[in-house]
């Protein structure tokens, strides 16, 4: 009995077998044209020096990685044939008038530069000059520039860089010319990284910076925040009005109304123990901030002296007054940990630094300088930023020599700084909590709402995988977390029975968080230990 497969060639086999037809799109929604998709393919494996694999791409596809057009100006450029570029150039489809003068531009400035570097090229250039450049439609003075160098020898092309120099014009003539004359380098992995990155940016529980994955789509759970307590601690013997991790992350400082601060170290695994308490000061502990090199520690307080402690050993190595027994009521470090800024209001209103020892650097006093209650230092120490007259912050740039005023309609309570320096935060006596941008002049903030604030000083924080989230305490006993670009809370954590005043994000464990309360305790907060992805470390 005869094979069916032989009496009818048309029938498909394993050696006949029936090819699909091609089609030219790809994917659910038919965006992905399929040669630029192949082409795309085929620059990632030669990038990657899979250079067979790709080679066979090219064989199989039909769809050469690089178009004619390419290959014939390569070579043109490389030989010097600029007649034949110009050509090339004329012959690319949809190329705007502009861009391909700008092009021919490229090509005879290259050849104008080359014979001005023979010894008998003047003639030559000159015709090139005035023949093939001038009459592009081209800003005039950029022919004028040439015209000067034919006087000059200004920036002429000796033989020796002629190559090197024809390399150069091929990659800024990929710059003028359509992006399918040559597929940008590294295109696949920006169009996978700007993918992964739009996903992350939509994500408002982001908070994993080791956990993306190609072959899913990223979305993380709620559980990427810290919110479960996971240790309650009682040493503060009144309100705690003040709490905030070192930047490193290893140890966390709290301060109280019982006039101590203490020092508690971070273990590894993300429990808490006491360091040292830190005893001295004669009334209460408002506020308290790290040296940059976590090797010391600025506490002060309300109608208090400023005391700078170290960490090692728990021992006051200053008091600083700034002379007359002045109360400083807040205070920063500058980046080197050499020098610090403190803002006072009795007997005078005044703005100071000053070093280690206590002696005053810079003095910002008078008539007109308003009652400062918060500031900050960027962390490239090139401004100061406070806030003044209760509804102003002031920022003093030292490196451009400038001052400004964003201006609040409400009371403001606390100040924070962004650990990049470009955005700050403030609390409000409106309940609401502005986030303005350093870099960028506006008159209208991004808000968050929610929380209660109208008696006390709540202080907020950023925290989080690249500081994507907003946290602040509250006068109803709660904490309240806010996603960057939303303006209503994602979280509310409770367990406090009093006021919570102050909160900080750990900056290299985003999976913790610390409050400070009234009910005389500080609350340890973590994210879901049992969601992957959370025993890591951002340094």
């Amino acid at each position: 009995m005869d094979d069916d497969r032989n009496a009818n060639p048309t029938l498909p086999s394993e050696s006949n077998p029936v090819k699909a037809p091609l089609l030219s799109v790809l994917g659910d929604a038919s965006l992905i044209d399929r040669t630029e998709f192949i082409r795309v393919i085929g620059q990632s494996l030669y990038s990657l020096g899979y250079h067979r694999a790709a080679a066979m791409l090219e064989s199989e596809s039909g769809i050469s990685l690089e178009p004619h057009e390419y290959t014939e100006l390569l070579f043109s450029v490389l030989a010097g044939r600029w007649d034949d570029c110009i050509a090339t150039i004329e012959s690319i489809r949809d190329l705007e008038s502009s861009a391909r003068n700008t092009a021919a531009f490229l090509v005879w400035k290259e050849h104008f530069l080359e014979l001005l570097g023979l010894n008998d090229g003047f003639l030559m250039a000159r015709d090139v000059l005035w023949q093939r450049i001038a009459r592009l439609d081209m800003d005039r003075q950029r022919v004028h520039e040439l015209a000067r160098e034919l006087i000059s020898s200004e920036g002429i092309i000796e033989g020796k860089d002629r190559i090197r120099r024809r390399l150069a014009l091929l990659l800024d003539l990929f710059e003028v010319l359509p992006s399918w004359v040559r597929v940008p380098s590294g295109r696949l992995e920006h169009l996978v990284e700007m993918t992964v990155l739009r996903q992350i940016a939509s994500c408002i529980y982001h908070n994993s910076p080791g956990e993306v994955t190609l072959y899913e789509d990223h979305e993380c759970s709620q559980e990427q925040i810290p919110s479960k307590c996971s240790q309650i601690l009682y040493d503060h013997k009144n309100e705690v009005w003040f709490v905030q991790f070192s930047n490193n992350g290893d140890y966390l400082a709290s301060s109280s109304s019982d006039c101590t601060a203490i020092i508690w170290t971070v273990n590894m695994d993300y429990s808490l123990s006491l360091r040292r308490i830190l005893e001295g000061h004669m009334k209460a502990i408002s506020y308290l901030t790290w040296s940059p090199d976590d090797k010391m520690l600025l506490t002060c307080g309300n109608a208090e002296v400023l005391k700078l402690w170290d960490v090692c050993n728990g021992s006051c190595k200053f008091t600083i007054t700034g002379g007359v027994n002045r109360i400083i009521s807040s205070c920063a470090w500058f980046p080197d940990s050499q020098k610090i800024v403190c803002g006072s209001w009795d007997p005078d209103n005044r703005i100071f630094t000053c070093d280690l020892e206590g002696n005053i650097l810079d003095v910002w006093e008078g008539e007109r300088m308003p009652k400062v209650t918060d500031l900050s230092v960027t962390p490239d120490g090139q401004c100061i930023i406070s806030i003044c007259s209760s509804k102003e912050i002031l920022v003093r740039d030292f490196h451009r020599g400038s001052e400004w005023v964003i201006h609040e309609e409400h009371s403001i309570t606390s100040l924070s700084l962004s650990r990049d320096g470009q955005f700050i935060i403030v609390n409000l006596k409106n309940e609401e909590i502005h986030l303005w941008n350093l870099n960028v002049t506006s008159s209208s903030p991004h808000k968050f709402r929610g929380h209660k604030e109208g008696q006390y000083v709540i202080r907020s924080c950023f925290g989080g995988s690249d500081s994507l989230f907003i946290a602040s305490g509250s006068e109803d006993s709660q904490i309240y977390i806010w996603q960057r670009h939303k303006e209503m809370p994602i979280k509310i954590l409770s367990g406090h029975s009093m006021t919570v005043n102050c909160v900080s994000w750990n900056p290299t464990r985003p999976n913790l968080l610390a409050s400070a309360s009234d009910d005389r305790t500080v609350r340890i907060w973590l994210a879901n230990q049992n969601n992957k992805g959370l025993s890591y470390r951002v340094t």
